[in-house]
């Protein structure tokens, strides 16, 4: 198949989640309780969903023309309606992410209503069903409002495993998607640089926000290595070889890639609950973010190379039990070792994967 291009208005579109992404990091700094990481988990799902259904229809179609354009622009659009109503979500400004919400689902609809069977898959799942209760849910009061949420959220996060059998015609570009979402993994990358620097910006900066400064930034560009080392041609690869591509995207990419960014947003937010006090202990929910959040991105590997070679990754699965383990020991200990000690096991893990590659390697495997 010829190579698919990333269009500069898929790229323009990105910079709406670029602040989507902070809005969620905010609604997560301030209740990262479980019962405030569950809800800003249920509001981060359709902010995805959005992105997932407008990239997914640029990958099956040509969008570079004045039409499609402006259809990115208008699920944009709706997109950063959706980032504005975040902070009050779960307040005030429920009915405008709910239908901020629906409106893009529809205007994804409308780009995609020439296609034979569309209504009846996850795209008319998003316009008739989850979008029209994350409105009524905008209406409703606590708990109410985070149940009827939650319900769309499964509803649009099952519907490519309800339709596979109708997606299995879909012809996907195997190194557009990869490509796409690695590229909103550096987004939420990006967000643990403001969650480093946001904090001390305004300060003294004396010598340890420094040296906190400094093991933050280690800890993000591990996150990084670990993915675009070596899991990124992984994963292009193994779209490209695999038998079904359609079970390959959802899987890695549509499910995967939600752990790999809801996993780096809680980093981030622990970033920015960290760096500015070094001498502080920190509490577990911030611990949790960090170390919990860390944890969990390694996991969602292990995760990820199951579904493309049926493998998991045994230097990352001990890396995220050695985390689990170390996050109740560290509890009472100053912000400054916490990160030292995260930071020292971040390195030491690509340090050790690229060696176990280099051997591998010379040795002709």
């Amino acid at each position: 198949m010829e190579e698919k291009r990333v269009t500069w208005a898929e790229l323009y579109f990105d910079l709406v989640f670029v602040f989507a992404v902070t809005q969620v990091s905010q609604l997560l700094h301030h209740h990262h309780d479980w019962a405030g990481a569950g809800r800003a988990l249920i509001a981060f799902v359709p902010v995805y969903w959005c992105w997932v259904g407008t990239t997914v229809q640029a990958n099956i179609r040509d969008v570079d023309n004045a039409r499609d354009r402006i259809g990115i622009f208008a699920v944009g659009l709706g997109g950063l309606f959706m980032a504005l109503a975040l902070p009050g979500a779960y307040g005030g400004r429920g009915v405008l992410f709910g239908a901020a919400y629906w409106a893009a689902r529809l205007v994804l609809l409308g780009m995609l209503i020439r296609l034979r069977g569309v209504w009846n898959g996850p795209y008319g799942v998003g316009a008739l069903v989850s979008g029209p209760l994350l409105l009524a849910g905008g209406l409703l009061e606590s708990p109410w409002r985070e149940a009827l949420w939650a319900t769309a959220a499964l509803l649009d996060l099952s519907a490519p495993l309800l339709f596979r059998r109708r997606l299995a015609a879909v012809d996907y570009h195997p190194g557009h998607l990869p490509e796409r979402f690695g590229l909103f993994l550096l987004v939420a990358l990006g967000e643990s640089i403001v969650g480093i620097g946001g904090p001390v910006a305004g300060s003294d900066l004396h010598g340890a926000q420094l040296v906190s400064v400094a093991l933050a930034f280690v800890i993000s560009c591990a996150l990084w290595w670990l993915y675009y080392g070596f899991a990124a041609d992984a994963m292009r690869y193994a779209v490209e070889t695999a038998g079904s591509r359609r079970d390959m995207i959802r899987r890695v990419f549509q499910y995967g890639h939600l752990a790999l960014i809801g996993s780096v947003i809680a980093v981030a937010v622990g970033f920015g609950e960290t760096v500015a006090e070094p001498h502080a202990a920190l509490g577990a929910g911030t611990l949790g973010l960090l170390y919990g959040g860390s944890a969990l991105y390694l996991l969602s590997f292990s995760y990820t190379r199951w579904m493309m070679f049926g493998k998991l990754s045994p230097t990352r699965l001990v890396a995220a039990g050695a985390l689990l383990v170390l996050l109740p020991l560290t509890v009472r200990l100053p912000a400054l070792v916490a990160l030292g000690a995260l930071a020292v096991l971040m390195v030491g893990l690509n340090v050790w994967e690229n060696v176990r590659v280099a051997r591998a390697v010379s040795a002709g495997v």
